[in-house]
């Protein structure tokens, strides 16, 4: 394991703040200027060379510090998958670029640093929100203050959101996660970034958020750190611990963890008929 002679968690911490701002910065710049949006598969899997630049900037950022770590990126070369031995940096760079190419501020840059697979340290930057998070695995910070989840514990007063995309050919599958949630909870959400849903959660803002999809990592690992940090569950679809590798993802405050579980195990069971 590379780790250059750094504290795994206090130098980390700082090395993904100051990357998660220098993507931010990039993407802030390009925010309603009417960048030109490409399609990398389907009609909603959209990329723009904001994306492009601001994972460089990353990156750069990053490997003037721990050149020899492993990067997993969305976009680009890097690597798709985390890797379970050694420190590596799980980054996007725009977390929600549907939002961005709509004009719409709920996008994020996200960064974590990883070391033998396990998140050590994250930050979330919000540009256009002006929102920095931030986490060492002892607390979680927004923009230097200290937050944590909610302390609701009554499913009546909770807002809830299904996160990640569902394709179309799995529709039903995202109509009963909003079933679910507007049967069980108060009230739903959705903001079109996990990154951003999960910082969220994590401040108390939300009180949990459910999928049955598989996750990437740059769209996860950040902020299930700081959720878990921030005093939350996440769990996978049969609630153990969730990992960058699970299937599914239920994140919570803790106390409606359980309520939150059963409404993605029942979005599972339309997923297998």
């Amino acid at each position: 394991m590379t780790t250059q002679g750094h504290d795994a968690g206090t130098d980390r911490v700082s090395v993904a703040e100051a990357a998660a701002r220098a993507g931010a910065s990039v993407a802030g710049e390009h925010f309603r200027r009417g960048i030109d949006v490409e399609r990398k598969g389907g009609k909603t899997d959209v990329v723009t060379e904001a994306d492009r630049e601001s994972q460089r900037r990353v990156i750069e950022r990053i490997r003037a510090t721990f050149p020899d770590d492993a990067v997993v990126g969305e976009e680009e070369d890097e690597l798709k998958t985390v890797p379970d031995e050694g420190a590596a940096w799980v980054i996007d760079p725009i977390d929600g670029t549907n939002n961005y190419v709509r004009d719409i501020r709920a996008f994020a840059t996200a960064v974590a640093a990883v070391v033998d697979g396990d998140p050590v340290a994250a930050a979330i930057a919000l540009p256009a929100m002006d929102d920095v998070y931030t986490t060492d695995g002892d607390a979680v910070w927004r923009n230097g203050d200290p937050v944590g989840v909610s302390e609701r514990d009554d499913p009546e007063t909770a807002a809830v959101t299904p996160t990640v995309w569902w394709d179309f050919d799995s529709r039903d599958e995202y109509a009963t996660a909003c079933t679910e949630i507007v049967e069980r909870f108060a009230d739903l959400r959705r903001f079109g970034s996990a990154q951003v849903t999960l910082a969220m959660v994590a401040e108390g803002a939300l009180d949990a958020t459910i999928t049955n999809v598989d996750c990437n990592p740059w769209d996860t690992v950040a902020g299930v750190h700081m959720v878990r940090t921030a005093g939350g569950t996440v769990t996978d679809l049969d609630g153990d611990p969730w990992r960058h590798d699970s299937t599914g993802l239920v994140a919570s405050n803790g106390p409606l963890h359980e309520e939150a579980l059963a409404a993605a195990q029942a979005v599972r069971e339309v997923e297998r008929t």
